[in-house]
């Protein structure tokens, strides 16, 4: 089961604002650039759903964060069906993010106190989301969306948490460009783990990556 309830995986969100998004097939890899962002101040990571026996890897990945990365909530990405969001709270997943807004996800989610972050791309689906119990929304394709969505869903309703998703660069500009529309926290993927710095192994590139982007989000 989860370690962490919704509460907790919220107050994360909230402390560091940059969700690292990621995926690779090696365990061994996963483990290791998991390992780096707890280095650099990363205390929520999304592992996506996006690989044959991906939820294998995932399991070798939150056996590994008990025991080394205490303070780390492990949530999965990249669902959007309730056996998978079931599969993946079985194996002790701290939140679910999903592409799209699935009430049956929420339902699975909801039962067992798991936050689950829909993908969003209108008002009508932010406000049926908060309808289905989710207190975070994802704004995705952030790059389609852009900072503006964000701006204008937070103007009537103030109360939307949102996560941004796709869009996302660690540059300084980018980061206050999200912060300052509204967001709640981001998400960011490839920018934060270029494939040739994963493949040389570098991982004080990825800890050092994750610790500005933290500050730049957080002090805009």
């Amino acid at each position: 089961m989860s370690k962490f309830d919704k509460i907790a995986v919220l107050q994360k969100m909230a402390q560091t604002g940059v969700i690292p998004v990621f995926y690779h097939a090696d365990a061994e890899v996963a483990r290791q650039v998991v390992k780096a962002c707890y280095a650099g101040g990363v205390r929520v990571f999304e592992f996506t759903n996006r690989g044959d026996f991906a939820q294998e890897v995932f399991a070798d990945v939150m056996k590994y964060a008990r025991k080394s990365c205490p303070e780390l909530a492990i949530g999965v990405g990249s669902v959007v069906d309730a056996p998978t969001a079931a599969l993946y709270i079985q194996q002790g997943a701290d939140f679910v993010v999903g592409p799209l807004l699935n009430e049956d996800v929420a339902k699975v989610c909801n039962r067992r106190s798991v936050p689950y972050v829909p993908g969003c791309g209108t008002v009508s689906e932010v406000g049926k989301a908060q309808e289905l119990g989710c207190d975070l929304v994802k704004a995705f394709p952030g790059e389609v969306l852009g900072p503006k969505f964000v701006k204008g869903i937070m103007a009537p309703m103030p109360w939307t948490r949102i996560m941004v998703t796709g869009g996302v660069e660690p540059s300084g500009e980018n980061l206050k460009a999200w912060r300052e529309a509204g967001a709640f926290c981001v998400g960011m993927g490839s920018k934060l783990f270029p494939k040739d710095r994963v493949a040389d192994g570098d991982w004080g590139y990825i800890t050092e990556k994750c610790r500005v982007s933290i500050s730049r989000f957080l002090n805009p």
